[in-house]
């Protein structure tokens, strides 16, 4: 016998009745976009390594440390497994010149890769939704992605997130306040961790994301990015902020928040919640000017924000969020062969009209008891079962018998329909709100 292969560490099978939550969570996810205007983007998971290295930073802990990086065996080509999606969205819209016409709002859902430690929420094979809204510069759209999220939120029934706010201006602004940061640092060396050390001359404003409880003193006393803001800087985060007000969405102002790429400017944000341990963001993103000139386009403006598809939905479980299952309509129950044919010729009618139908599958021997039957019908979730009997057949009916009662109700009585009639019972039969 063979040995048994397992699946990559970090890298999970998604199985039922799991993945029913998933399928939920996506539709949510593509009806928001739908809602907002945002198109859908797929591209490829294997990108050029260069595309990450010049576009995160090289001194980043996705570069330095996580990237799945390899060789293409036939060219030599240096690839790498995508980490995050936003350098990929920008790579294919300077690729495809998809700005010529004017700005485009995107999202993408998919698979992303980083080797890191797996532990609950944080995988190896993690899944991302994200937005980029690309060629609009005003403030309103940094508004508008962020209370994309809020809408999300909102449609999942999460209360427990909150939204965190910072802006990291403009590139000089950055310069100015990175010497600064590097005086006050080198003055308070001894506190320094030997990742601190490591990271004070070449990604000073990452030293302010430690969590290193020895330094936290030291990083509350540093200079202040906000206060080396100019006046154009600070107008777009205050007009972000108006929008904020206006429409009543509460958020603190975090000048530690600083994100983990480099590509970021001005406007950043976190949705955070306190349900999930140390990792408590769930939602993050900003503004990044800069990135489609760095990555070989025409420079445009940009803004956007990515979040962890297993951290939302283990926040959906420890909030106790009931996801609706997605479970059969009916399920047909079939006492012999004889009744084969009949079955499926009114379960594939009760699929044209958006029903969802279980037709039972029988053994070598047979389709088995009607008991078992019955019991398998019953743990699908089906709300009816479908009997097609010998003598319902022979007067062209079937037996409906419902299998869920209606709260604080009887169960109802089983009842005859005519086969012919089969059209008619996807609006009788269909739970209402379900979708098909």
């Amino acid at each position: 016998m063979s040995e048994k292969l397992q699946a990559v560490k970090g890298m999970n099978d998604l199985l039922p009745p799991d993945s029913a939550r998933w399928e939920w969570f996506e539709e949510t996810v593509r009806a928001l976009m739908r809602r907002y205007g945002y198109a859908n983007i797929r591209t490829p998971i294997v990108e050029p390594t260069p595309l990450f290295v010049r576009g995160l930073g090289e001194v980043t802990d996705i570069v330095e440390k996580e990237m799945y990086s390899f060789a293409d065996k036939l060219n030599g080509d240096e690839l790498t497994l995508r980490p995050e999606g936003t350098a990929g969205v920008v790579r294919a819209v300077v690729q495809h010149n998809l700005l010529y016409e004017g700005g485009k709002r995107l999202f993408y859902v998919g698979p992303m890769f980083r080797h890191e430690r797996p532990q609950k929420g944080r995988y190896r094979q993690f899944h991302q939704v994200g937005v980029e809204a690309m060629g609009f510069a005003g403030p309103d759209v940094d508004a508008e992605v962020i209370l994309m999220a809020r809408s999300l939120w909102r449609d999942l029934g999460l209360t427990d997130v909150r939204l965190e706010l910072n802006s990291l201006g403009q590139p000089d602004e950055r310069r100015a306040h990175r010497a600064a940061l590097i005086a006050h640092f080198e003055a308070h060396a001894d506190v320094l961790d030997e990742e601190a050390k490591r990271r004070l001359h070449s990604n000073p404003l990452r030293i302010l994301d430690t969590k290193n409880p020895a330094m936290q003193a030291v990083v509350e006393a540093a200079p202040k990015l906000m206060d080396f803001l100019g006046e154009v800087s600070l107008k777009h985060f205050d007009s972000v902020r108006a929008v904020l007000d206006a429409v009543g969405q509460p958020y603190r102002i975090n000048p530690r928040l600083v994100r983990g790429m480099d590509y970021y400017n001005l406007t950043v944000f976190e949705w955070v919640t306190d349900r999930l341990g140390a990792q408590g963001t769930v939602c993050g993103g900003g503004r990044y000017d800069g990135l489609i000139e760095q990555i070989g386009g025409k420079a445009a403006p940009a803004v956007g924000w990515g979040l962890g598809v297993e951290r939302v939905l283990a926040l959906l479980e420890e909030s106790g969020v009931q996801v609706p299952a997605l479970v059969p309509d009916a399920y047909a129950i079939v006492p012999d062969a004889a009744a084969l044919a009949a079955a499926t010729v009114t379960a594939e009618l009760l699929r044209a009209q958006g029903l969802k139908v279980v037709l039972h599958a029988g053994g070598k021997d047979g389709p088995g008891s009607m008991k078992s039957q019955f019991k398998k019908a019953d743990a699908s979730g089906a709300r009816y079962a479908l009997v097609f009997g010998a003598d319902e057949l022979a007067q062209g009916m079937v037996a409906v018998k419902p299998l869920r009662a209606e709260a604080g109700a009887a169960p109802a009585p089983q009842r005859l329909l005519a086969l012919a009639e089969a059209a008619r019972w996807a609006a009788e039969l269909h739970p209402a709100g379900a979708t098909a």
